[in-house]
């Protein structure tokens, strides 16, 4: 088995990268989403948001993502404290996930904040994911987010050379789908895969 973090500052394309590499086989795990599983409604860790945070964070009783991410992005501390609600439960969920894996797996670990949360040595290899402002600010527009609320991710995230700085692998994501592709097919096939059987005979 290898885990292998993921990682790249929104807009870059790590998600794309991540469905190619499920693609090739590997078992691939969304820590956005292991972020938003924990704290549904019914959890814990919604329970412990809205004691936190206050009713002003739901819609209609259930979490209301777009408040939420207003106040964390805008306040330092309110972030601080979201990352202390959420990162354990979802460190307990990927661990779980791990667990449950074969030996011989290849798991890929989609984590935006790895830099910032200083959670590299916990794997044991690190891609990231590069692409040019102007592309990433373009596609996030795509996506509908506002200027405001582009400047606030982008400022609220660890630069591309402090996430090159622990890498092990940097991909470049200014060119076409294929691109993409062709490098991650070429780490799969010639370091993660032959490092995960490796391990696991």
């Amino acid at each position: 088995m290898i885990k292998v973090a993921l990682t790249g500052g929104i807009g870059s394309g790590k998600s794309a990268a991540g469905d190619f590499f499920e693609d090739l086989g590997a078992v691939v795990v969304d820590a956005d989403q292991l972020a938003r599983d924990v704290i549904e409604r019914g959890t814990d860790g919604f329970d412990e948001l809205v004691a936190t945070f206050g009713d002003e964070i739901l819609s209609n009783g259930t979490l209301d993502r777009s408040k939420l991410g207003q106040i964390v992005f805008a306040d330092p501390k309110a972030r601080k404290v979201l990352e202390e609600i959420i990162h354990p439960r979802v460190a307990e969920a990927f661990e779980e996930i791990v667990e449950a894996s074969p030996e011989d797996s290849v798991i890929i670990y989609q984590i935006p904040i790895l830099f910032e949360t200083n959670a590299q040595k916990r794997f044991d290899y690190v891609i990231t994911v590069e692409a040019s402002l102007e592309n990433r600010i373009a596609r996030l527009k795509l996506r509908g987010l506002k200027g405001y609320e582009i400047d606030a991710r982008l400022k609220a995230q660890a630069s591309d050379a402090q996430r090159a700085s622990i890498a092990d692998c940097v991909f470049n994501n200014d060119g076409d789908l294929d691109q993409l592709l062709r490098q991650a097919e070429n780490i799969y096939e010639d370091v993660l895969l032959p490092r995960a059987r490796a391990s696991a005979s």
